[in-house]
């Protein structure tokens, strides 16, 4: 079965190119940009599947469809957050966040062939895009309430500097140097909060983007977070989400 890559982040493209080869896929070719998409989907056989990456160096992915007809299931690989990932998923299209991880690609892979999905399915790629800019202006909450012993106490988020994870409780640190139990986790977390605001560097941590006080290159390609007042725990941006962090940081208030 053969299958293309279309992922403008080249060291990506080849780590993703590798975990697709190891579940006996055909890597036939890996695309980098909206241009030289269009110029080999108009020169080549199309394949069975592709990998699909949203957002390109020269545009949105969506543009080659709207240049040329593909004959091709799509699986798309997205830094979008789960409420745009549910839209895809609405449009019988599957799935994965990036940073990818081998599991979750092995089930998208065993789903398409389970599936027998053979270029069948069309898509409107407009109410795909529609749906990406839908989300973008989604509403986001503003305010967190936490209980101190009998009282409740109400924080801004321009007011927290970032929320962590650790012994199973999720804290928010805020601009006064204090730490408060929360009663949600990261995975909810990431429902509600503003993605210009607040970024998930890690498994661990999100971080507020006023909060960043020094961004210190690390090793192994990753990247040493320091914040205003938060210095308990190390914060790490890890080297598959250093390129999302950086452009986070370009779109942040």
């Amino acid at each position: 079965m053969k299958t293309v890559i279309i992922e403008d982040e080249k060291p990506s493209a080849r780590r993703l190119k590798r975990m697709v080869e190891t579940l006996q896929l055909e890597v036939v070719a890996m695309l980098h940009s909206v241009e030289e998409s269009i110029d080999w989907f108009q020169n080549n056989p199309h394949p069975n599947l592709i990998f699909l990456d949203i957002q390109l160096s020269d545009g949105l992915s969506f543009e080659i469809f709207e240049s040329i007809e593909i004959s091709s299931s799509i699986i798309f690989t997205t830094a979008y957050d789960e409420y745009a990932l549910k839209a895809f998923k609405l449009k019988s299209v599957d799935y994965l966040l990036k940073p990818i991880d081998s599991e979750e690609l092995e089930q998208a892979v065993t789903k398409f062939i389970a599936s027998n999905q053979t270029s069948k399915i069309k898509l409107d790629y407009n109410a795909l895009k529609n749906l990406l800019y839908k989300e973008e202006k989604k509403t986001y909450k503003k305010r967190f309430t936490v209980k101190i012993g009998q009282h409740l106490k109400v924080f801004k988020t321009s007011e927290i500097e970032c929320f962590y994870s650790e012994n199973k409780g999720t804290y928010l640190h805020n601009t006064n140097n204090r730490n408060y139990l929360t009663d949600t986790t990261l995975d909810e977390l990431e429902k509600t909060l503003n993605p210009l605001q607040f970024y998930r560097v890690s498994r661990n941590f999100f971080v507020h983007i006023n909060a960043i006080k020094d961004i210190i290159d690390y090793s192994n390609s990753r990247l040493e977070l320091k914040l205003n007042h938060f210095s308990e725990f190390q914060i790490i941006v890890s080297r598959e989400r250093v390129k999302y962090f950086k452009e986070w940081l370009n779109k942040g208030y």
